[in-house]
């Protein structure tokens, strides 16, 4: 089954946790926390305290992608918030490898993330050591953004490299996903589905929503 990682960066930070508490309710595998500082990408959200809020809130395991600079100056300081998934983006670590290994030494799982216009080559040296993949189907920085149709062929290609593997991460999608294009990164072989606009902004409550989501998915890979 496609699991669906619910992204609170679309949440009413209002009722945070009430909103939280819907997504973990309504059928979530995840709570996805997108941290972002304003320079690798085009906004600012919070940092460690948005995370730890957000672990106080759910038993759910808290899925967080730092979209920052230099990540391994803080990966310590949001696992002890409570995150238990720690993934960083290729394009912003140059020493992607003890970046990795410092997030598994700390006790979560550690991911690795690629833009939209970075090739699958960059994932190469680094596939063994993690233990997730986040490709990204909008370039990052702001929710509601249009899935970029041309990650589909990305996604499928990653599937193949995976499945030929022995040991293989799990293959995570972010960015514009919805009942419409959710299917597509899902039969391409999307294993999760981050999702913010579609649960937290939708026309129905969170759980309706997620319960959406999957029937999308369920009827188009049927």
């Amino acid at each position: 089954m496609i699991r669906i990682s619910a992204s609170i960066l679309s949440a009413d930070f209002a009722r945070l946790g009430e909103q939280i508490a819907e997504a973990e309710q309504g059928g979530a595998d995840y709570i996805h926390v997108d941290v972002m500082d304003g320079m690798f990408v085009p906004n600012i959200t919070a940092g460690p305290v948005l995370v730890n809020a957000a672990r106080r809130s759910t038993s759910l395991p808290l899925d967080v992608h730092l979209m920052i600079e230099k990540p391994e100056r803080y990966v310590e300081a949001f696992r002890e918030a409570g995150a238990d998934i720690l993934t960083v983006h290729y394009e912003a670590c140059p020493h992607l490898h003890r970046t990795v290994q410092r997030i598994r030494e700390l006790g979560a799982s550690p991911g690795v993330s690629l833009n939209p216009s970075t090739p699958l080559s960059a994932l190469e040296e680094i596939l063994d050591y993690v233990d997730l993949v986040l490709i990204m189907t909008v370039n990052p920085g702001f929710g509601g953004q249009k899935y970029i149709d041309t990650m589909t062929a990305k996604i499928a290609r990653l599937r193949r490299w995976l499945d030929e593997r022995e040991r293989r991460p799990v293959l995570e999608v972010d960015g514009g996903l919805n009942p419409e294009t959710a299917p597509k990164a899902a039969r391409a072989g999307a294993d999760i589905i981050v999702a913010g606009a579609a649960i937290f902004a939708a026309d129905v409550p969170v759980g309706a929503a997620i319960r959406r989501l999957r029937e999308a998915i369920a009827l188009k890979q049927g």
